[in-house]
């Protein structure tokens, strides 16, 4: 099988993705397999490393694959997984489960399950292609393509001091990506760094493999984040950066108080932390938006990070990142990766945001996810009772719940999966052991379950799973 074969070069990723699922599912044994490494791939299917790197990396965010630092990529069989064992790392096994052929993922935060542009996209494509033949399309551009880069720039671009241009944008393959890239930017490696938590595991993850001691600055149950806490790690810890969202932090799904933002700004400034901002949900909040982090720090110590996929849906996986700084060691990392991104794709992406049509489809978006969580809200009320307790999500695709009583939050897990129902146990989203009584589900769930049935057996779940 040859990919460049394919229609365009541009999409040579989903041949390689194609040929890696026929890898996967010969897989046989009841152990886990080492999957070949990116080198030996590319020399076999003729492509590039980085398109190599594109195809594992969708297939680590659908659960198919995950990776050990320094040793490469593996995929489970089906039968016999860690899926069915309540031993072993949780992650791997919540993966697993939801690549098993019948299960309801309730573990997930799409957004773009109600609705995305994928076809909008496609049929833009499309109509670049006759504009730009194949032969014209450059692939040098390790930073992204000038239209997408120059239209990012002025979406972030709210007055003349927070003003950013096209070189200040940088696009790589996606999310994991980009979040490498900045590991080594910014210098994480052996340093401190301050998270709100509960926090995504794949920027977890990625920061405890590189070696980053991570403090975690958890939300309370009020939605506020402990300012007097903060101020404290600042004074007193070798804080190297603070990771916050710009607006709406999830899982827990809260927007930070007015009040509270001007006072993180103010902190930062303080004491001259940068801030890494998280902006992958920051265009999803339900209400009137406010005025993201950005607007209030330094804009000199601030490092932006995003992706299109929240908001556009799967044929966008693009991440990027917006920076004023360190433009010459970012231009060499984002080089070094030689992300060999389709550059027509990227041209259409970049006429959403100019013909405005990316402001229409949020709109609707925001409306329908909202919609969506006031009826799952009213599902959980009749169904969990007193058994949860929750605060209605200021925005996203997702419910973060904790259980009234004391619970085995992973013998709930483990109930669930018998039921075929894949849900997000809340020690995930933390590498310090918090969150043990909190669960994610989402109200975008993938399939058409009965939802009432699938909550009464959560409801079951978690009186079986109660303890002391």
């Amino acid at each position: 099988m040859t990919p460049r074969g394919t229609r365009q070069a541009g999409f040579a990723y989903q041949a390689v993705y194609r040929y890696m699922i026929n890898l996967i599912n010969e897989v046989s044994t009841d152990t886990r397999v080492k999957l070949p490494s990116l080198r030996q791939l590319s020399e076999r299917l003729n492509v590039s490393i980085s398109t190599i790197q594109y195809a594992y990396s969708l297939l680590e965010k659908e659960g198919r694959v995950y990776s050990v630092a320094k040793s490469g990529y593996y995929a489970w069989p089906l039968a016999g997984s860690p899926a069915t064992s309540p031993g072993g790392d949780l992650l791997e096994r919540l993966y697993v489960a939801t690549r098993r052929p019948g299960m309801v993922v309730l573990s997930g935060d799409e957004p773009t399950l109600l609705a995305s542009l994928d076809a909008t996209l496609l049929r833009l494509e499309r109509e670049l292609v006759r504009q730009y033949p194949r032969q014209l399309q450059p692939w040098s551009q390790p930073c992204g393509v000038w239209e997408l880069r120059a239209a990012l720039a002025a979406r972030y671009t709210t007055s003349p001091t927070r003003c950013w241009h096209a070189d200040d944008v940088y696009i790589g393959a996606d999310l994991r990506g980009v979040l490498d890239i900045l590991i080594e930017v910014l210098a994480l490696r052996g340093t401190t760094v301050v998270v709100e938590s509960p926090c995504d595991w794949l920027i977890l993850r990625l920061l405890q493999d590189a070696g980053v001691r991570v403090i975690e600055l958890p939300w309370t149950a009020e939605g506020r984040l402990d300012l007097v806490l903060l101020e404290g790690l600042l004074r007193e810890e070798p804080v190297h950066l603070v990771l916050l969202s710009s607006a709406i932090s999830l899982p827990s799904g809260v927007a930070l108080h007015p009040r509270d933002r001007l006072d993180v700004a103010r902190l930062l400034d303080q004491y001259g932390c940068w801030l890494l901002e998280n902006d992958t949900q920051g265009e999803l909040s339900f209400a009137a938006a406010q005025a993201p982090l950005r607007e209030l720090v330094n804009p000199e110590r601030l490092v932006v990070f995003s992706s299109f996929e929240k908001v556009l849906g799967p044929e966008a996986p693009y991440g990027y990142v917006v920076s004023r700084r360190m433009s010459s060691e970012l231009q060499r990392q984002f080089l070094l990766r030689a992300f060999r991104l389709s550059s027509i794709r990227q041209r259409a992406i970049a006429r959403l945001y100019h013909s405005g049509r990316i402001d229409q489809h949020l709109r609707s978006l925001r409306l329908l996810l909202q919609e969506q969580a006031e009826a799952v809200s009213q599902r959980l009320e009749l169904h969990l009772g007193h058994q949860v307790s929750y605060r209605m999500p200021a925005g996203g695709a997702a419910f973060w719940l904790r259980a009234a009583h004391a619970v085995d939050m992973r013998q709930v897990f483990q109930c669930m999966l018998a039921q075929q129902v894949v849900v997000a146990p809340g020690e995930l989203f933390s590498l310090s052991g918090l969150h043990h009584q909190q669960v994610r589900i989402s109200h975008t769930f993938q399939g058409h379950p009965n939802l009432d049935m699938t909550l009464a057996a959560l409801s079951e779940a978690l009186r079986h799973a109660q303890v002391g």
